[in-house]
């Protein structure tokens, strides 16, 4: 995500990236640059989202239908999730998206009004190895470092993080061994204002496992060092590893505890076996995590989900959410090892105001709200098709600002829910990002969905690699003007 932290223009590697007091979320600053992004439907492919509040404007920037001019051979990917825009000298944007279940990203070049041009695959599945799910694109004004695409494989428990270079040639990103093995969901580092001088990262171990996920820290003491840092796993000082032992409204001391053999272990159950000596704690699955945007003292306020798993197998005694649950975790100013946990949000208190929530995944967090959208999981007992949520951090109000429009009554109704009509619970919201200052436009937000239903042979295998020449979902993009932040 581009998530840049100051007023000025930085230049690297032929890449302009706009001052971002607005991307930030911090106020009224607002960009300030000129701009001459043009926000119009730029697909064939119509908006698949509704119930947007009044104000709000949703565009569809492209889909897996779309012929790009300049690159007419490539397919957008299906399962879109984790991204990053960076704006470049000539005026033009790139933008690198996650295909998920393609194990692929994609790299789309828009011309100066935000109008798609080509698109190629940085990663296919030969390159990519893993499902590739959000992602933290890092720049040099926001992290210190950059640009530099991380994203992080969740095929099991040996999976690993890349550091993609946006304008590198394909198939060359760098693996990060330093972070450990994970069946991780994202990797995302602190902005070098919030700890200065150092490098940290956070992941999300997306496990449902007999140790289940873990929120894992990489810490080094040099400004943009991927590779001689040390790795930790979260545990609760007073080494209660149960999830459900807390509670919304507590607050929880927590640690971050030395995984010795994350670079050097052969597989990621060595590295499990490690951290359940530290008493690691077991969560339901962590999903994605985002970092508060604003000061110093924001930016080290993490926020993440747990998606939740069923009550079944390693989690038949509920001792893991099941519905989703979002955290935040504040880390002390002195010392990023160590700090607060709180559970801010909770879908299995059936009598609270969650008591709807299916299984949040993806997260962005501004200065003011954060938003999180569904990934329902498939229970059979969901209630509603995925929705994304915007939550107050002042007041703790919770609204529903969005949801996926599976059109099933449309007469296109066929394309996007095969020969039967889709449930609820069959599509959900991938990455939220905010480009506000990247293009140019206050309160704007880039959106993945994924239209699980959406499938045919047009889109099979059309990353080119080796791992997923069946793979035949269809995604799209779309662009929301209007979100506070």
């Amino acid at each position: 995500m581009v998530r840049v932290g100051s007023a000025r223009i930085a230049r690297s590697m032929g890449l302009l990236t706009l001052g971002v007091a607005a991307a930030c979320g911090e106020g009224s600053s607002g960009p300030s640059l000129v701009t001459k992004v043009e926000l119009l439907n730029r697909s064939v492919t119509p908006v698949l989202v509704k119930g947007l509040p009044a104000g709000v404007t949703a565009t569809s920037l492209f889909s897996s239908d779309d012929t790009l001019p300049q690159s007419p051979s490539y397919i957008f990917g299906g399962s879109a999730d984790g991204s990053g825009l960076l704006k470049n000298t000539d005026g033009t944007y790139t933008l690198l998206v996650n295909n998920e279940d393609n194990f692929s990203v994609s790299r789309v070049t828009l011309d100066e009004t935000m109008r798609p041009l080509k698109g190629d695959y940085v990663l296919n599945s030969t390159g990519g190895k893993w499902r590739l799910c959000s992602a933290t694109l890092a720049t040099v004004e926001e992290h210190g470092f950059g640009p530099l695409f991380l994203t992080t494989g969740e095929s099991g428990i040996d999976s690993q993080t890349h550091g993609v270079n946006p304008f590198g040639a394909a198939n060359t990103s760098q693996i990060l061994t330093a972070f450990g093995k994970w069946s991780a969901e994202n990797a995302v580092p602190l902005p070098k204002v919030a700890f200065p001088g150092k490098t940290i990262v956070i992941l999300g171990d997306d496990d449902s496992g007999t140790n289940g996920g873990q929120v894992v820290m990489y810490v080094s003491n040099t400004v943009g060092d991927l590779t001689t840092g040390k790795t930790y796993v979260l545990a609760r000082t007073d080494n209660n590893i149960r999830e459900r032992d807390m509670v919304v409204g507590g607050n929880y001391p927590i640690e971050f505890r030395q995984i010795e053999n994350a670079a050097t272990a052969a597989t990621g159950a060595e590295i499990e076996a490690v951290g359940k000596t530290k008493s690691m704690m077991q969560f339901g699955r962590v999903e994605d995590l985002d970092y508060r945007k604003g000061s110093a003292a924001n930016n080290r306020e993490i926020y993440f989900n747990v998606t939740g798993q069923p009550t079944t197998g390693v989690n038949a005694d509920f001792s893991r959410t099941k519905y989703g649950r979002v955290y935040r975790l504040t880390l002390d100013a002195a010392d990023p090892l160590k700090g607060t946990l709180s559970v801010l949000l909770d879908g299995d208190d059936k009598s609270g105001p969650m008591k709807d929530m299916q299984n949040v995944d993806n997260i962005f967090v501004g200065t003011n709200y954060f938003y999180t959208g569904e990934d329902p999981n498939g229970y059979g007992d969901e209630t509603h098709d995925a929705r994304v949520y915007q939550y107050n951090l002042s007041t703790k109000e919770v609204k529903v600002v969005m949801e996926v429009d599976h059109r099933r009554t449309t007469a296109d109704a066929a394309k996007f829910n095969g020969a039967t009509t889709s449930k609820f619970g069959d599509w959900e919201f991938g990455a939220i990002i905010d480009i506000s200052s990247t293009i140019g436009i206050e309160d704007t937000f880039l959106v993945s969905l994924q239209p699980h239903t959406w499938r045919g042979t047009r889109y099979r295998g059309v990353d080119g690699g080796t791992l997923r020449p069946t793979e035949d979902q269809a995604s799209q993009m779309i662009i929301v003007k209007g979100l506070p932040r």
